[in-house]
């Protein structure tokens, strides 16, 4: 499903339409997303937090100051856990401290912390709706980008008729998959290569690397989910193909780059994620070779250059490369940037505890033209996500199409 894998922060204020937020709690979960629950102290006077606990098999977070959920995570990671925020119900008095920057209580120091959307869906009496004050907030909010998701007009809880009820939670729930479905790369034909690449010594041996084309197939899949076109160039790995990606299967480096230039001239975007050979037996023998003396000598030649072969078309694409590295990252990815002449570059460490070959998690270090962010350990699917949206601001910019 669209959800799936996604990070929800589902924050939940002191109102009497803080039930239906149980009901979108389940919807998200069931839809695949991952929620965490934040509740303000006034919410868990109309709602147990235990019962979002049932619901997301989470803890539920409500005090800034509590101990044992900082040491579990702490708010700044939660901030950046978030793919999006959702508050829902939205109080006046929240939306005014939220217009106003406060940071005087965990949902409020999240919604500052968090580089994610927030989306406030308010509900109120409809007076308190119509208040010049709650106006002015909500005039604030939009003008900091913040989605207002509401709110509905209908009979209230205190007998009142007007606007200020909270979206049903189906509502919620669609503006929540609609948000994710718009697509940072809609329309965009991009190039991906994934996997390591064997070089041939004998119909039995190969050179390879421990690539397991886990990135390479998180950012296929990512892309898709923002709306490109993806065809994605596969060493050779075990990995499922994602529903919609073009996937084209090679053995060598010599076979990936023919697959590759086959392909870039119409792409837009081309990733290089693969961990090709730099280098291939000059012969590959037709049997196979026998042990013999104490010491084989095999000759190796350069294999031809994907990355920069592509980064050298004339009108080629926004080109995005990878770099492997045991010492000295940023030093040899701005390198590699630079001689290669690509237009970002995404390194990390392998060989060290904390990710890289056959993990499934993974930290890189970003570079581009002037710039460089930190993109820290996540699962690689994760990591996905938040790089092609870093991507797609330097996308949008060199291209000078509009980001939709």
């Amino acid at each position: 499903m669209k959800l799936t894998s996604r990070h929800l922060l589902l924050g939940v204020t002191g109102g009497i339409a803080a039930y239906k937020a149980a009901e979108l709690a389940r919807l998200l979960v069931k839809a695949g997303a991952e929620v965490q629950v934040v509740m303000t102290q006034a919410a868990t006077r109309f709602v147990a937090p235990l019962t979002f606990e049932a619901l997301t098999g989470r803890p539920v977070y409500t005090d800034l100051f509590d101990s044992a959920h900082e040491a579990a995570m702490g708010h700044i990671e939660l901030a950046r856990w978030a793919d999006l925020v959702v508050v829902a119900p939205a109080t006046a008095d929240f939306i005014a401290r939220l217009a106003g920057g406060r940071a005087d209580d965990l949902l409020t120091t999240l919604c500052a912390a968090t580089k994610a959307p927030v989306a406030v869906a308010p509900a109120m009496n409809q007076q308190m709706w119509a208040n010049p004050a709650t106006q002015e907030s909500v005039k604030t909010l939009k003008r900091f980008q913040t989605l207002i998701w509401g709110p509905a007009a209908g009979e209230q809880a205190c007998g009142d008729v007007g606007p200020g009820r909270l979206f049903e939670a189906a509502q919620l729930f669609q503006l929540v998959c609609d948000h994710f479905a718009k697509g940072l790369f809609s329309g965009v034909r991009a190039l991906v290569t994934a996997g390591p690449t064997h070089e041939a010594l004998d119909p039995v041996r190969f050179i390879g690397n421990r690539s397991s084309g886990r990135m390479g197939f998180a950012i296929a899949r990512a892309l898709l989910e923002e709306g490109a076109q993806v065809t994605l160039v596969a060493g050779p790995v075990s990995m499922k193909t994602p529903r919609g990606v073009t996937r084209v299967d090679v053995e060598s480096a010599l076979q990936m780059h023919e697959a590759v230039m086959q392909r870039v001239t119409p792409c837009d975007l081309f990733v290089a994620t693969a961990a090709v050979a730099d280098y291939r037996p000059q012969k590959s023998a037709t049997e196979k070779i026998k042990k013999s003396g104490e010491q084989l000598t095999i000759e190796l030649i350069r294999n031809p250059d994907i990355l920069a072969d592509v980064a050298a078309l004339e009108d080629g694409p926004y080109t995005v490369g990878f770099a492997a590295e045991t010492e000295c990252l940023d030093e040899y990815a701005q390198q590699k940037r630079i001689s290669k002449r690509i237009d970002m570059i995404a390194a990390n460490l392998v060989g060290a505890e904390e990710g890289g070959f056959e993990s499934s998690e993974n930290a890189l270090s970003v570079f581009w033209e002037g710039g460089q962010q930190q993109l820290p350990l996540a699962d690689k699917l994760r990591l996905a996500r938040q790089l092609i949206t870093l991507m797609s601001e330097h996308f949008y910019a060199r291209t000078g199409t509009e980001n939709p």
